[in-house]
């Protein structure tokens, strides 16, 4: 067997420009507001593991820890706007459960890249449906309520570190293993449409 994939990422330079500005946007923020819990963002999902796999990806999620998409959004424009960056609209996504969307999520444009900003979320389902009570949660709440390992896994964008809340993403992902992070009954039971996602 291979060893597993580095924890490291190579990142193209507008990856690693990204990475500096939102750091810099966070830094903004505490300073704004040292009261508040300083946040933390990471990249998830299939961005991080197509780079693990040496494929190239634009699917950039960014996670936070304690604010909405929306809001974070919001902060990054004003950075951009106030550093003579190009300022893009914001697509605000609302819920609709209906329609298998569960989150508001907000979307924009920052340096040619289309980013999607939601938050780290936990989420309960009961048994007569598969539209789940959503809370704010943390990442290896977040990383458990995924459909696979394999895209269970984050890029700490503070760090600069893969972080694998699972514990076996890494090395399924070696393994080329697609497993669920909870019991497969219960993750395909709780919304049975992971299962097209997982094909």
């Amino acid at each position: 067997m291979s060893d597993l994939p580095a924890r490291t990422l190579s990142l193209t330079t507008t990856e690693q420009e990204i990475c500096e500005l939102l750091a810099n946007v966070v830094e903004t923020i505490h300073a704004k507001q040292p009261e508040q819990p300083r946040l933390v963002l990471r990249i998830a999902g299939g961005w991080v593991r197509d780079k693990l796999l040496g494929r190239v990806s634009h699917d950039i999620d960014i996670a936070i820890d304690h604010m909405s998409g929306f809001d974070l959004a919001q902060h990054v424009n004003q950075y951009l706007s106030e550093h003579g960056y190009p300022v893009s609209t914001i697509a605000k996504i609302s819920q609709n459960p209906e329609r298998s969307k569960h989150l508001e999520t907000a979307t924009t444009s920052v340096l040619g890249l289309l980013l999607d900003f939601v938050n780290l979320r936990s989420e309960t389902y009961n048994s007569d449906s598969r539209i789940p009570q959503i809370e704010f949660g943390t990442p290896a709440d977040d990383a458990l309520r995924r459909d696979i390992t394999i895209n269970a896994l984050f890029y700490n964008i503070h760090t600069r570190q893969v972080e694998d809340f699972t514990g076996r993403g890494l090395a399924d992902l070696r393994d080329g293993i697609v497993r669920t992070p909870l019991e497969p009954f219960k993750t395909f039971t709780d919304d049975p449409l992971r299962v097209l996602r997982v094909l």
